[in-house]
């Protein structure tokens, strides 16, 4: 067992389909904490650390779970935030959820694939990729085995949702 962080640090993993809502809660949630607060972003890691295509065995899975641990050793508050697909990050997810001492709260965001690119349309990347690559990316409720992660209806606003993973991580709204 490699015990990580302390019974004091918050680990936050937020899941889901593209244009699901993860970034912009995980900034949300760093906003209103405040310093103290590490985002390990799936997508900066991969694609612009990286510059790594999505795949089973990529490098990006060992490095995400060495920055969530290595903030989480330091006294950060970590929020890894991608679409992270079971297949390829649950085993590291699941690790790093069982070796953390403080409290984790895992969330899988339930978006329909029609919700996702209509989404996808106010987003800056809308140029980048459209509804060809969206489809390919989409799987419909991914959700990690073990009934581990609280599923964030399409429903819930932003706010609703931030302040629902700050009462449950935090104790805060």
């Amino acid at each position: 067992m490699n015990s990580v962080g302390s019974a004091d640090t918050r680990l936050i993993v937020l899941r889901g389909n593209s244009a699901s809502g993860k970034s912009s809660v995980a900034a949300e949630i760093r906003r209103r904490y405040g310093r103290g607060l590490a985002i390990v972003g799936q997508d900066n890691l991969r694609r612009e650390v990286l510059r790594e295509h999505d795949v089973s065995g990529g490098a990006n899975i060992g490095l995400i779970d060495v920055v969530a641990r290595y903030a989480l050793e330091h006294g950060f508050h970590v929020v890894v935030e991608g679409i992270l697909y079971a297949d390829r990050y649950g085993a590291m997810l699941e690790a790093l959820r069982r070796d953390h001492r403080g409290t984790t709260r895992m969330y899988y965001f339930d978006v329909p694939y029609e919700e996702t690119l209509r989404r996808h349309g106010t987003k800056p990347q809308v140029t980048e990729y459209g509804d060809v690559r969206l489809r390919e990316w989409y799987r419909g409720l991914d959700v990690l085995p073990g009934a581990i992660e609280e599923v964030v209806p399409a429903s819930s606003s932003l706010a609703q949702t931030v302040g629902r993973v700050m009462a449950e991580a935090f104790g805060a709204g």
